[in-house]
């Protein structure tokens, strides 16, 4: 049991033993105790609508908060999807510049393979 209800507990009982114990008749016990109690009623109401009013609130603060980050995950997710798009073409894009380049420079070194080979036998003539 929390320390607040203990308190309250204790607080009731000791203001019930107050009453019961005091001089006067049962009448006006009785009444004393009846609007003792409305009065705590009323204070418990209060104190149910403030909890419930702070229950609202931080239920929207939450709610708030998960559709903030849900957008935020949809907006990052588009943005690594964009990017690794951009960088798959680039790759291609890359890839494709090495082929021609690889092309050029297996046909220049075949060139100069049959230029040497050319003259090596000239020079052994």
């Amino acid at each position: 049991m929390s320390k607040l209800i203990k308190l309250i507990v204790a607080s009731v009982a000791g203001f019930a033993a107050g009453v019961l114990l005091a001089p006067k008749s049962g009448k006006e016990t009785r009444a004393e105790l009846a609007k003792q109690a409305k009065k705590a009623k009323k204070q418990a109401v209060q104190k149910a609508e403030l909890l419930k009013d702070v229950a609202d609130d931080s239920k929207d603060t939450i709610i708030h908060g998960a559709d903030a980050a849900s957008k935020e995950a949809a907006a990052f997710g588009r943005s690594a999807k964009a990017t690794a798009e951009r960088i798959a073409a680039e790759a291609a894009e890359l890839g494709g510049e090495a082929r021609t380049r690889a092309k050029r420079v297996a046909h220049e070194a075949k060139k100069a393979a049959e230029v040497i080979q050319k003259e090596t036998k000239d020079s052994l003539r």
